[in-house]
C-alpha cells in the first residue's frame, strides 16, 4: 500500500494527491455545511429583528455559488503540490476572477435585497426615500460593478488597467455623445430623485395627462391614469414639463358661478349673496371666502362664489358642491328666483 502512494504522477507522489484532493473535498463540503447552518438559523434569527442588513446577509449568504468557490480551493490545494510556474501563475488568475464574480453576486444580492426590504416596509410611509434608495443602489452597484472589472483586467497578464483608464477616456467622449439622450435621462432620474418634484404614490397632471406615480426609472416614469391605462413619461420630457402635484395640495380653492335672469328683481339681487353664504357656510370642512354679483353677460346676471375646502381629497370635494348646488336649487326655488341660460335662435331667411 506504501508502493502505491509513492508512486510519482506529474512530477508528485500519489500521496500528496491524495491530501491535496481531501482538502479540496474538506473544503467544498464545509463550504456547503456553513451555508446552510448560516441560511437556515440566520434566517430564524432575522426574521425576530426589525433590521434589514442581517436579512440581506443571509440572502447574500444563500447566493454563494459553490461552483466560483471550487477553483480557489484548488489553487489554494495545489500548494501542496510541486507543479509549474506557469500552472500556479493560471490556477492564481482564475482563482482571483472566480472570487471576484462571487464578490459581485454577494454585493449585487446584499445591495438589491436591502433596498427590496426597505421598499416593503416604508413604501406607503416615505416613498420618497424609497426612490432615493432605488438611486442609491443604482450607484452603489455601478461603483461595485466597475471596481470589480478594474481588478480583474489588472488581473490579467498583459494589461495594464493605468493605460487602459485612459484610453477609455476618450472613448467616453465618444461613447457619451452616441448615448446623450440615455445620460439625459439617467441624469433627470437622479434630478427626480434628489430634488423630489413628486415621489411614488403621487397624483400629477402634465400637460394634458394625469395619473398616480407609480415607478421612477432610469429612463422612463410611469403613471396609472384614471382610466386605467399606464401612461410612460421620459424623465427628461417630464422635467421640462410644467407639473401639478395635487397630493401635496393642503387645502383647495373653488371658485364657481351662478347665473339668473335678467327677470330678477333687484331685492331678490340683494339676498342672493346671502343666500349662497349660508349654503356654503352650511357645509364641514369649508371656509367660506365671498360671494358677489360679479358680472353682466348677454344673457344673464352672473354670481361669482369662491370657497376653501380645507380637505385636499377629491371626493369630500364633489360631495360639498354637490350639496351646494342642491341648497341653491332649493333656496332659489323658495325664493322664486329663476336660472338662466343660454339659448340659440335660428332665423330663417325670407
Amino acid at each position: 500500500m506504501s508502493e502505491m502512494f509513492e508512486q510519482i504522477f506529474f512530477g508528485n507522489p500519489l500521496l500528496r494527491w491524495s491530501i491535496a484532493g481531501g482538502i479540496l473535498i474538506a473544503l467544498v463540503v464545509g463550504t456547503l455545511i456553513v451555508r446552510r447552518l448560516i441560511v437556515s438559523r440566520g434566517r430564524a434569527f432575522a426574521q425576530r429583528t426589525p433590521t434589514i442588513l442581517d436579512d440581506a446577509v443571509i440572502d447574500a449568504a444563500a447566493a454563494t455559488k459553490i461552483g466560483l468557490l471550487v477553483m480557489p480551493f484548488i489553487a489554494l490545494s495545489a500548494n501542496l503540490l510541486v507543479l509549474p510556474q506557469i500552472v500556479y501563475a493560471v490556477l492564481g488568475t482564475l482563482a482571483t476572477l472566480s472570487i471576484l464574480f462571487q464578490v459581485g453576486i454577494w454585493g449585487n444580492v446584499l445591495i438589491g435585497s436591502s433596498v427590496e426590504r426597505y421598499a416593503e416596509r416604508n413604501i406607503e410611509n416615505n416613498a420618497a426615500n424609497v426612490v432615493n434608495m432605488n438611486a442609491i443602489s443604482f450607484i452603489a452597484r455601478l461603483v461595485l460593478y466597475s471596481i470589480l472589472v478594474l481588478l480583474a483586467l489588472d488581473n490579467l497578464p498583459g494589461i495594464e488597467v493605468t493605460a487602459l483608464i485612459a484610453s477609455l477616456g476618450i472613448g467616453g467622449i465618444a461613447v457619451a455623445l452616441a448615448l446623450q439622450n440615455i445620460l439625459s435621462d439617467l441624469f433627470a432620474s437622479l434630478s427626480i430623485t434628489l430634488d423630489k418634484p413628486f415621489v411614488l404614490g403621487d397624483f400629477i397632471v402634465v400637460g394634458e395627462e394625469m395619473g398616480t406615480v407609480e415607478h421612477i426609472g432610469l429612463k422612463t416614469t410611469r403613471l396609472r391614469s384614471i382610466s386605467g391605462e399606464q401612461l410612460i413619461f421620459s424623465n427628461t420630457d417630464l422635467l421640462n414639463s410644467r407639473v401639478r402635484n395635487f397630493k401635496r395640495m393642503e387645502e383647495r380653492r373653488v371658485v364657481f358661478t351662478v347665473d339668473v335672469t335678467y327677470q330678477t328683481t333687484p331685492e331678490q339681487l340683494r339676498r342672493i349673496p346671502e343666500i349662497l353664504k349660508a349654503v356654503v357656510e352650511a357645509q364641514e370642512n369649508v371656509r367660506f371666502d365671498r360671494a358677489h354679483f360679479a358680472r353682466f353677460t348677454s344673457f344673464a346676471l352672473t354670481f361669482e362664489v369662491v370657497y376653501v375646502m380645507l380637505s385636499a381629497a377629491f371626493i369630500p370635494y364633489m360631495d360639498a358642491q354637490q350639496a351646494m348646488n342642491l341648497a341653491i336649487v332649493d333656496a332659489f326655488a323658495a325664493e322664486e328666483i329663476a336660472f338662466a341660460y343660454q339659448t340659440h335662435v335660428q332665423r330663417q331667411a325670407g
